[in-house]
């Protein structure tokens, strides 16, 4: 451990000066914890000698915060590590703005590093090019087609998803003008494209940020009623998970159980899709059951409904009929303690994380095989 801590250490006093701030510190020390915990030894040493590159072609450069530009190149590459994403994706995240913003070439990039990574930072520099007049010029549409055809290796779009979550957890240092137009870009191109590759761990994120901006009144006023409304309904919650995990171990069925938060956005469409108010929605919170198994997702379900009974035309068994983006869990809804609806879903540890990251998660079970 402290011999791993020495070389993480030893790559940021290889950084220009100006860059060596506490922020970069602790962003490094962040990304370093996450990518430690699957990558060799050897995969981290080329981790670091891609951040040491990025630091100094970026130099003295910084960000409309004000701070160092190499902690965003750093922070993108946290997000993907978040995934577990290949070495090579996050060597070419740290590098992903050096033939934009730098001298640097791909020639380069190809001698440094390899002919792969040197592909990766092409692409995401080329899918930073894209841009339309308006957005009814430009169907968002096609535009998510586009991303899709112009990036040979979907990792290109990955880094790309990558970088615009951090950017938009960033946003508030440009001008409100110049914010708003870039909230909406990530609401009609970037959220659904996330969706589409089935990562919702980003898609919520993107759309809660972006929200926030395009409509502010209307994300206050969610964020305030469900905060007024959570307390009820976490004790609903809470009991439960208790009555569900007291029947599940006396059915010998191992399971992680909790409770799921509906993010703003997400209650925003649905209230205007349904034309319902907030208090008529029962799913605010909700219980996500994870097993071991297919069978026992199945026997889980069972379960469930000899303790509360389901309610009609609510069951969606997306196992046997899995969504276009790969998502699987069964869902389904019951009239749960205190008479309140309630809804579960249940699912695999490996159907999470495909739930999760969507099609970023080939690599992680390509890498395990």
């Amino acid at each position: 451990m402290k011999a791993l801590r020495l070389l993480r250490d030893s790559f940021v006093g290889r950084f220009p000066e100006e860059q060596r701030t506490m922020a970069v510190k602790m962003a490094w020390q962040e990304f370093w914890g996450k990518a430690s915990k699957y990558l060799s030894r050897d995969d981290l040493v080329r981790c670091g000698e891609a951040v040491v590159y990025a630091a100094n072609a970026h130099a003295s450069q910084k960000r409309l915060s004000g701070e160092p530009y190499i902690i965003h190149s750093i922070r993108v590459a946290s997000i993907l590590a978040d995934m577990h994403l290949d070495c090579e994706t996050l060597v070419a995240a740290f590098l992903h703005d050096v033939l934009e913003d730098t001298e640097t070439t791909p020639q380069d990039l190809e001698e440094r590093f390899g002919e792969e990574v040197s592909l990766l930072v092409d692409g995401v520099t080329k899918l930073g090019k894209l841009r339309f007049k308006s957005f009814e010029d430009y169907q968002a549409e096609n535009l998510r087609k586009m991303f899709l055809v112009m990036a040979k290796d979907i990792r290109v779009v990955l880094i790309k998803l990558a970088d615009r979550l951090h950017n938009m957890r960033t946003i508030h240092a440009l001008r409100r003008e110049k914010q708003t137009r870039i909230a909406r870009e990530t609401l009609e191109i970037y959220a659904p494209l996330a969706h589409r590759l089935g990562i919702y761990q980003i898609k919520r994120e993107l759309e809660d940020l972006a929200f926030k901006i395009t409509d502010p009144e209307a994300y206050y006023d969610i964020r305030r009623r469900v905060r007024k409304k959570l307390p009820e309904r976490e004790e609903i919650i809470k009991k439960a998970i208790e009555i569900l995990e007291k029947r599940l171990a006396e059915e010998g069925i191992e399971a992680y159980i909790t409770g799921r938060a509906k993010h703003f956005y997400s209650i925003y469409e649905k209230m205007r899709r349904k034309n319902v108010s907030l208090e008529e929605l029962f799913d605010l919170l909700a219980l996500r059951v994870t097993v071991e198994n297919v069978a026992d997702c199945y026997t889980v379900l069972g379960i469930v409904h000899t303790i509360w009974k389901p309610l009609p035309g609510q069951f969606d068994d997306y196992i046997a009929n899995p969504k276009s983006n790969m998502y699987q869990s069964l869902h389904t809804a019951v009239m749960g303690p205190s008479a309140e609806p309630l809804e579960i879903q249940i699912r695999t540890w490996r159907m999470h994380w495909m739930a999760e990251y969507g099609i970023a998660s080939h690599w992680r079970y390509k890498e395990k095989r």
